[in-house]
């Protein structure tokens, strides 16, 4: 499945942001790739406008193996102060958004119409 989803970092604390992934811990990316996260990006607007792409199998199932390692549970609290809403964890705040369209999906199906 794929998974766009939005959050928003303060704009004050954009560059930290961008600063702290510049480099995340080699840990951390070894725990998201063993959770299942695949092809992941983040993007990042100069409003604070945070959106992220997964490719994964269950978007609840991969969140919820990295909710369970303790590298995730210290990297979210380094992120937590650079959010709007720090009265959460990143990681849960995180609105996922519904896929209306995708090029290769219809494609298929127009093409096995054909």
């Amino acid at each position: 499945m794929r998974v766009c989803f939005r959050s928003s970092v303060q704009p004050g604390l954009i560059d930290e942001y961008r600063r702290r992934h510049a480099a995340v811990w080699p840990e951390m990316l070894r725990a998201l790739k063993e959770a299942g996260w695949h092809n992941y990006s983040l993007f990042l607007g100069g409003d604070g406008l945070l959106v992220g792409y997964v490719e994964c199998d269950d978007f609840d199932a991969v969140r919820a193996r990295m909710a369970l390692t303790e590298v995730n549970a210290r990297w979210q609290t380094e992120m937590a102060t650079l959010f709007e809403d720090t009265e959460q964890r990143p990681d849960t705040g995180f609105v996922a958004l519904e896929e209306i369209f995708n090029l290769e999906d219809q494609l298929a199906a127009a093409n096995a119409a054909d």
